[in-house]
């Protein structure tokens, strides 16, 4: 680490100790392919406890999370001057501006101080909610909220969850070509109870006000009558709900397939649907990477990783989803892959999402790339990328 960056840390932590932080903000990536934009620092108190609330900025959506004092400068040593150019430190007594040149020679310089005194650092209780609790019918059948439109006990992460997918669902959509369109065409495979179903079908609506026509697919009879009943109940005329497979619902014309949770190869089928569809935007949060596990058979030097059980199961999961997004790719999508939800809500937190671009790619250079992967891991094929070859 350079002098200049540990110039600046040090002044960061001083200003903790001293009491004349306000806020930091590192930005200015140094790869434009860099998911992440920029991510700021902020003061609050959560639990009777002052942390780093640190909130990484993206195209589609803000993740945050909460640090101590030590952690908030371990995380701005491996970023700043390494994934990140620039990065400014407000106090009470002066602004802190640290830049970095193309050749990642970096200067620093001190300005008058914008804030003359410190941000609250009660933590905010009130957020900005997409889909509310209070009058919220459909919530009430599904056992979210209680006849005062209160959040059951039991249901606090299934509502926080609700949320932030809905939020997730807005970056992506206004950023998405057909954002200006009147009429959204959305299906919903292994939409289970429902839950974000519902939600979404609210938020085009209510909220864009849009026209939607959801079908939200399920295996389940119980669940297929249960949510079309709550559907009609709500006069949601444009929701309805089918018994069948992933792998075995034919798809017109789509706007946006999504899959949440669908597990292991069922996955894959609703991605190939998707894409075989033209859908605009795919989204999945995979679930369950059996498939590829099962065939790992590394005689390599990532040996030493996947002789761990739990390593190896991550390994395999990773593995998976790259070769996903790398097939996105090859159906000229560009493809994210991100966190959605921090995992104390649900360990199902990763998501794919791909998005259609207007040009087309050169798809081999992707299956090469796949190949490169399945020989280094000793994986014959994987189900996504064997259907997209047939």
């Amino acid at each position: 680490m350079s002098d200049i960056i540990l110039d600046f840390i040090n002044q960061y932590k001083k200003s903790l100790a001293d009491k004349t932080f306000v806020k930091l903000i590192v930005s200015n990536p140094r790869s434009k392919s860099n998911f992440i934009k920029k991510f700021s620092y902020q003061l609050v108190e959560v639990q009777k406890e002052q942390k780093i609330k640190c909130v990484y900025t993206n195209k589609t959506n803000d993740i945050t999370k909460n640090y101590t004092y030590d952690e908030s400068v371990e995380e701005l040593g491996k970023q700043l001057g390494v994934d990140f150019k620039n990065g400014i430190l407000f106090t009470t007594k002066n602004d802190i501006n640290i830049l970095f040149n193309k050749k990642m020679e970096g200067r620093m310089m001190s300005k008058k101080a914008t804030f003359d005194s410190q941000i609250s650092i009660e933590h905010n209780k009130t957020k900005k909610r997409f889909i509310k609790a209070e009058n919220n019918s459909y919530l009430q059948s599904l056992g979210v909220v209680d006849s005062n439109g209160k959040v059951n006990k039991n249901s606090v992460d299934k509502f926080k969850q609700i949320n932030k997918y809905i939020e997730t669902v807005d970056g992506i959509l206004k950023s998405s070509e057909i954002n200006n369109q009147a009429v959204l065409n959305i299906v919903d495979m292994g939409s289970g109870k429902g839950y974000l179903t519902f939600a979404l079908y609210d938020y085009v609506t209510n909220l864009l006000h849009k026209e939607a026509k959801i079908i939200g697919v399920e295996q389940r009879p119980d669940l297929v009558l249960l949510c079309n009943k709550i559907a009609k109940e709500n006069s949601f005329d444009g929701l309805s709900f089918s018994e069948g497979a992933i792998e075995n619902f034919n798809t017109d014309k789509i706007d946006i397939l999504i899959a949440l949770h669908a597990c292991d190869t069922a996955t894959d089928d609703a991605i190939y649907n998707g894409i075989s569809s033209k859908a605009s935007i795919i989204i999945t949060a995979p679930c369950c990477h059996k498939q590829v596990r099962n065939q790992l058979h590394v005689d390599n030097e990532l040996k030493e990783i996947t002789q761990f059980g739990i390593l190896e199961e991550r390994q395999a999961e990773i593995l998976t989803d790259t070769i996903r997004a790398l097939v996105l790719e090859s159906q000229g999508y560009k493809s994210q892959v991100f966190e959605f939800i921090a995992d104390a809500h649900t360990h199902k937190n990763v998501m794919v999402v791909g998005t259609k671009k207007k040009t087309n790619p050169n798809a081999n250079k992707y299956l090469d790339k796949i190949d490169q992967l399945k020989e280094k891991f000793g994986v014959e094929y994987q189900h996504l990328e064997k259907k997209i070859r047939k």
